[in-house]
């Protein structure tokens, strides 16, 4: 009996102690639910939200989209390699090229 009354003094701090960090991840979890931002469990599997159809078709066309995009990009790098070789060849190698496709033309 003498070691509880011991400890009752202290009862007030232990109660803060235990509360205060209760309180801070229950206000930190409605700050994220209210901003949307995604609630993870204790081994970072998503808790909310959850992953529904619709966020997996959107994501599929997503990476659709940024396949085509790269290989636009691609083509686009080839085009400026061939007019960055255009404008700082020098005019007479330039010159008996053009001659020699049109020879080969006709």
């Amino acid at each position: 009996m003498d070691k509880i009354a011991e400890l009752l003094p202290l009862a007030p701090i232990i109660i803060v102690a235990i509360a205060v960090p209760v309180a801070g991840w229950v206000f930190t979890t409605w700050l994220r639910i209210k901003h949307g931002y995604p609630l993870d469990g204790a081994w970072g599997q998503a808790i909310y939200p959850k992953k529904n159809d619709e966020a997996m078709e959107r994501i599929k066309l997503l990476s659709q989209e940024n396949a085509q995009l790269r290989a636009e990009l691609g083509s686009m790098k080839d085009r400026l390699v061939n007019v960055e070789r255009i404008v700082t060849d020098d005019s007479h190698r330039l010159t008996q090229e053009i001659e020699a496709l049109r020879g080969t033309a006709n």
